[in-house]
This record gives C-alpha cells, structure tokens and sequence, in this order.
C-alpha cells in the first residue's frame, strides 16, 4: 500500500508508518547507514523467492519484464531515459566502472572533496600508475565552495566527482551550479548520489551529470546489494567498457551467436545475471517514494532536522551541519562535547533507538516516516547519557 497524496501534496505520515515494520520495535535514525526495507519490499523479496522456489525458471519472462518496470521507475526518479540506467551491486561498482573505463592520460587529474566517502575516494585512487592524480578541495565553514571547487580545475583535469550529500557532514552540493561549472571547463562530472537519492529531488534532465551511482540500501530503503547506474548518452563512447560478459551485447540472448556488438547504452555494463531479487524489492520501495512524491519528502525532511537542529543546540550537542537553506539534506551532525561517541550510540540503542557517529561526531539521519515525538525522545535519551556521564565524572 503507497500512503495517499492529496491536490496539496498533504502526506499521511501515520499511514506511511504501517508500511514501515521497523516502527513496531525502534526509533530508526541511521538510514544514512544501512536503512531498513518498506513492507512492499519484504514482501517482493518473498514473492521471489517463493516463486522461484515453487517454478524455478518457469516465470522468467515475468522476472525480465519486472527488472525493466524498475528501470523505468529509475529513470523517472532521475528524470533520465530508461535506457541510460545500468542494475549494479552498489555505488563503488558503478564509479569503479567509470574511472577504469575513462581514458586517462598521464598527467590528467580528478577532483574531489577531501572529506568524501572512501567509495568516491579509492577507485580515483587506483589510477595513480596511470599518472591520474586526486586533487581534494578541504571543507571551509561546514561546506564545499563552488570557488574552491573551481580553483583545483585546470586544464589536465578529466573529472570532477562528488557526492550529492557529503557523509558525515550532511552538506548538499549544489550539482546544477556544479556541472555547469564542469561543462565550461569541458570537465565530465560524476555524482555519488547515495546519500541524497530518494529524499531529495536530483534530476539528470535539469542537471549537467555525466555520471551517477547510488545503491539502494539507503534513502531509497531498498535492500543491500541493488543499485543503478546512469551514464548519460554522449557520455558513453568515451568509456571503455570494463567488465564485458554475455549480456553487454546486442544479441545477449542468441547464445549460440557470437556476435560482439555492444548495446548502445548504460545496459553494456550489465555483463551477467542480475540480482533479481534485489532489483525487485528496490523497485517495490521505489513506486512507494515516488508515490508519495520527492519534493513532498523533501519538504518532510527538512522539516524534521530543522526540528532536530533546534532541539539538539538547546540540549547542549551543537550543530555541526550547515543549516543554509540550499545546503540542508536529510543528516544531522552535531558534536557532544565529552562524550563518548560509541558510548552514546550503544546507550542509545539500549533504549530502542539507532543512530550512528561519524567525522568525530553524532550523526542522525531521519527519514520521512520519523516523528518530532520520535526526536524528541531521542534528545531525552542524549540528555540523560550526558547526566549519567557527569555524575560519573
């Protein structure tokens, strides 16, 4: 069941709760971790595999038809052509793809912000006997400057590649000013795009984004193991295809024809068989988003970390996360001053309650179907670890 939308986009969040099993039993604040799965995915996981089961391979046309019905969904949570989307493992896969692919020169470089997420790190990393070198653009003021950004761009840089929402920090990049900035600098683009797909609207048709990965196991609360690849078209035949099997060409099911011609879109890095099942319950969570309407979510969650934000600095965790309008995601980083981080985390969990640390910091990552009576628990629960550990003191 999708939560019903009104003319004014009015969500209700209560019916979206019964969708969310992991609301009987906890207060879930880590989705920018490892999310739990929406009801209409569990049981799309089970369906599968009651399916394949019970009939083994009986089914499979339905299955092939259900993989490319999720291709579309993607494509329009991207606002992307269909056929511009690739099914991979996960988000290093899809960048890996990409920086081997690429035809470096010895000399070129790429930029990235020094306080990325390692999967947007070590395959640029990779390249160093290629002659690649890594430029990182340090945060100032809680943030990455499009200035700052500009001044590691010369004339030998390849790419730049960046997330949409930095990990730890909770920044937005602003991938529209971002990948104007790359296409005057005749610089391709690449977006890490994990920890803001699904709450946040990213169009690739509005957007100048060359390329863009992102498994579903985060904000799109689908399972571990499932996620898309974009490569945008004119953007294709630059790359050397890496990992070519079966189903990168043409024909791939006349398996009694050799015949190497590669599909003439994302779908040639689709080398084998796909984790169906996966795929599916990622689709299932995705329809679910979709039909409650990103900007709607968007809209939630900003709401919710605002109220966050206010709760944690009267409570004595300062706010880390720039709060500029334009720069706000779904996570919250906040300091706790003489706290124990992991501490607080296992004192949290003790009550019901998820949340994570990361950079040094608290980090508290609300999805849509959180509360403000759920926050405000959870800032009881901060307060009383801090009381605890200054009695102890």
């Amino acid at each position: 069941m999708v939560p019903k939308t009104g003319e004014t986009s009015d969500v209700d969040w209560t019916d979206l709760r019964r969708i969310m099993p992991v609301t009987e039993g906890w207060l879930y604040f880590d989705h920018a971790a490892v999310a739990p799965i929406t009801d209409a995915a569990r049981q799309a996981l089970n369906h599968y595999a009651t399916d394949l089961a019970t009939h083994g391979e009986a089914h499979l046309r339905q299955w092939t038809e259900r993989i490319e019905s999720v291709r579309r969904l993607a494509a329009q949570l991207l606002e992307a052509d269909a056929n511009d989307i690739a099914f991979v493992k996960n988000t290093s896969e899809g960048i890996g793809l990409v920086a081997e692919g690429f035809p470096w020169r010895s000399g070129d470089n790429v930029v990235i912000a020094a306080e990325e997420y390692p999967a947007n790190v070590y395959p640029w990393m990779n390249l160093r006997d290629r002659g690649v070198e890594v430029r990182m653009v340090p945060t100032r003021d809680r943030r990455i400057w499009i200035d700052d950004l500009d001044k590691h761009i010369d004339d030998r840089t390849r790419m730049v590649s960046l997330s949409y929402v930095e990990f730890s920090s909770g920044f937005r990049n602003d991938v529209t000013a971002i990948g104007e900035l790359c296409r005057q600098r005749g610089v391709r683009f690449f977006v890490d795009a994990i920890q803001g797909l699904g709450v946040l609207p990213l169009s690739v048709r509005k957007a100048p984004v060359d390329y863009l990965a992102a498994d579903g196991h985060k904000w799109l609360l689908g399972p571990e193991g499932a996620g898309i690849l974009f490569i945008r078209r004119d953007a294709l035949e630059q790359l050397r295809p890496v990992g070519v099997g079966w189903n990168s060409v043409v024909r791939a099911t006349d398996f009694c024809v050799i015949d190497y011609q590669l599909k003439p879109h994302a779908g040639r890095y689709e080398s084998g068989s796909l984790n169906v099942a996966g795929i599916t319950a990622l689709g299932a969570s995705i329809e679910v988003l979709l039909g409650i309407g990103i900007e709607a979510i968007e809209r939630r969650v900003i709401d919710l970390t605002d109220y966050l934000c206010a709760k944690l600095d009267r409570a004595g965790f300062p706010v880390y996360s720039s709060r500029r309008p334009e720069d706000k995601s779904a996570i919250v980083s906040a300091s706790a001053p003489g706290l124990d981080l992991k501490d607080v985390v296992r004192r949290c969990r003790s009550e019901r309650i998820i949340i994570n640390h990361r950079g040094g910091r608290l980090r508290i990552s609300p999805h849509c179907y959180n509360t403000h009576d759920e926050i405000d628990h959870l800032v009881d629960v901060l307060q009383t670890t801090r009381r605890a550990n200054d009695r102890a003191d």
